[in-house]
């Protein structure tokens, strides 16, 4: 790729804690398959791999996946050249001494790496790139280094594998809902991954009200649970609110990595959650609405808001975000937030061709591990 550095084939080790509904293990997994599609060799190290079964059951190529407990029985693991924590885990002291050791004993530079969450905030622009001397520990002398994703030049990029929009360029769209069983007439297609979200009534009570037909293509676990509580309670409350039956609703199995991309690719609105699906869903480049994950001390809602504004967001995107995520907090934000994906789709395309335009996190991963080692 253009602006990539050729490394030799060198030995990563990500490792991974599953916090809960697997967003870091899915984007810990597109990373170490896009580094192996690069020559790299990878060996993933999570505490919970399960998911894997159904997100990428045929593995891949060049990247070994490991069951992380703590801890490490160091007997014949010998660790690579580039260690790499995601989202502030700790790597087992064990590990850590052992990287030290081969450093000394091989003469090799440290090319350790602390990968951060995604956010459009200022601080990652900042801080991308940082070096953090570790002062104490196994790994004392050492320096870790802070890479932040982002969505903008001075951070590193977001993840894209090279023949994404290849792949994309192929997608036929009919014959993926006939294997998925999905009896498309040409309706809109909504697809929903969230978590309970607040505005989830509202846009029910929005697609079943429309004069164009839609269907909603519902994931397994949350998002399913919460249409499924949400449709109940209208029913009971206003039997008739989809007595057009304007709207139906498809429920999807599990589905791995790449038939998620093709469910975004297949929809004509993508509702999101976490970080990885926000990704995928603005590669796909059409409308969509983030369901960020909440956060008790609240700094969810200026990271909601700093994405908005990166995004430029036209007034009526922002105030559906702000309902949809229950941030409906100030006085302005009272106002009617209707659904209007058709006038959503311009900011969208716009954000991709930025993106596009920049170094994807693979590439600017392997040409700061180069200028490291």
């Amino acid at each position: 790729m253009p602006g990539e550095t050729l490394l030799p084939p060198l030995r990563w080790d990500i490792f991974c804690r599953v916090i809960d509904n697997f967003g870091d293990l899915g984007v810990c997994w597109r990373l170490a398959c896009d580094l192996a599609g690069r020559g790299q060799v990878v060996r993933l190290w999570a505490d919970d791999v399960s998911a894997l079964a159904w997100m990428a059951p045929q593995g891949a190529p060049g990247v070994e996946v490991r069951t992380w407990a703590s801890p490490i029985d160091m007997g014949g693991i010998t660790p690579g050249e580039v260690m790499l924590e995601t989202f502030g885990c700790e790597i087992d002291e064990g590990f850590i001494a052992g990287y030290a050791r081969n450093l000394r004993t091989n003469g090799q530079k440290c090319a350790w790496i602390n990968l951060e969450y995604l956010s459009a905030e200022d601080f990652a622009a900042r801080c991308h790139g940082l070096p953090s001397p570790v002062m104490s520990g196994p790994g004392r002398g050492l320096i870790k280094y802070f890479f932040y994703p982002g969505f903008t030049p001075g951070t590193g990029g977001l993840l894209r594998e090279p023949e994404l929009m290849a792949r994309q360029a192929r997608f036929d769209r009919q014959d993926w809902l006939a294997d998925l069983g999905v009896a498309w007439q040409g309706e809109r297609l909504v697809s929903l991954f969230c978590y309970e979200p607040a505005g989830l009534g509202a846009l029910l009570h929005s697609l079943a009200n429309d004069a164009k037909p839609s269907c909603l293509l519902v994931t397994p676990g949350r998002a399913r649970a919460a249409v499924r509580a949400g449709t109940a309670s209208m029913d009971l409350l206003d039997p008739g609110w989809n007595q057009g039956s304007a709207l139906s609703v498809f429920y999807l199995p599990q589905l791995s990595q790449h038939d998620f991309d093709h469910l975004l690719w297949a929809s004509d609105v993508n509702f999101v959650r976490g970080e990885d699906s926000l990704v995928r869903a603005l590669w796909a480049g059409k409308p969509l609405v983030w369901h960020i994950y909440p956060q008790h001390d609240g700094v969810h809602a200026h990271k909601l808001e700093a994405f908005l504004n990166w995004l430029q967001a036209p007034a009526s995107l922002r105030a559906f975000h702000r309902r949809w995520n229950g941030l409906e907090t100030l006085a302005e934000d009272a106002q009617d937030a209707p659904f209007e994906p058709e006038r959503w789709q311009d900011c969208v395309a716009q954000a991709r061709a930025k993106l596009l335009s920049q170094e994807d996190l693979g590439t600017q991963l392997l040409n700061f591990i180069a200028k490291l080692l």
